[in-house]
């Protein structure tokens, strides 16, 4: 986790998808879907649901919307079925790549996503290629602007169970495991800390350096990945800078 920042990667990301709300909302419905399949429609007994639908409210998704979602997901009301893939590879300058997607046509999708890595000459590995290179972590940012003592906040992250606090710049990050993500998330909300960004994702254990011209077309790749409607997540281990993100 040391030596360089996750948030700007992730908040630039998020200003994108944010960006397209609707799509957004279809996207976080699928993973509401898939949580209570998997683990029932009780988010106090089902983690990965509870995290789902704290993600949809805070990008304010109607609750009628959640709560429909959750009755697909458990069988009271009829819908599609949805498969998780998980798509491993390389972009420009041998960047590291992660896409989640769900999806109710792998074969449709496995070819869509396949000539989206095509077109920005990036490959497709098998399974085990990159994934050793993240690691799955709650991630919090809170921006120094909105709570500025660091070790008020260190006490508050680490008596909930967090891993780790650092200061990036104007924004403090905070890693903890996904079991003790409820926990940390609640312990914020009582103190009244606002979080930025709170979400369990992949974090890669080490972020590579690149070019400002390689960063460019790793991001070009990454929109074109997220502007699919099957992909929910795109995680990459390159640094990406604000740079590289101007057109």
């Amino acid at each position: 986790m040391a030596g360089h920042s996750h948030a700007k990667n992730i908040m630039r990301h998020k200003a994108v998808v944010d960006a397209k709300r609707g799509k957004l909302f279809s996207k976080l419905s699928r993973y509401i879907i898939i949580a209570a399949k998997n683990g029932g429609g009780d988010p106090t007994m089902n983690l990965p649901l509870r995290y789902a639908i704290d993600k949809a409210r805070s990008v304010s998704m109607p609750k009628d919307n959640i709560e429909r979602a959750i009755k697909r997901g458990t069988g009271e009301l009829e819908g599609v079925t949805f498969d998780e893939i998980m798509y491993e590879g390389y972009a420009a300058g041998g960047v590291a790549v992660l896409v989640e997607v769900l999806t109710d046509n792998r074969n449709r999708t496995n070819g869509e996503v396949k000539k989206i890595f095509e077109r920005a000459n990036a490959t497709v590995g098998v399974p085990g290629s990159v994934a050793y290179m993240f690691e799955r972590k709650g991630l919090f940012v809170i921006e120094t602007a909105k709570f500025g003592d660091e070790d008020a906040l260190m006490g508050i992250a680490l008596d909930a169970g967090a891993d780790d606090l650092k200061r990036e710049g104007d924004v403090f990050e905070i890693v903890c495991d996904p079991s003790n993500f409820s926990a940390v998330s609640e312990a914020l909300k009582k103190a009244g800390v606002e979080t930025a960004e709170a979400e369990v994702k992949y974090l890669p254990k080490a972020q590579k350096e690149i070019d400002v011209e390689t960063g460019k077309k790793v991001i070009r790749f990454m929109d074109a990945l997220d502007d699919h409607d099957d992909v929910q997540n795109v995680y990459t281990d390159a640094l990406l800078t604000d740079e590289m993100a101007a057109d």
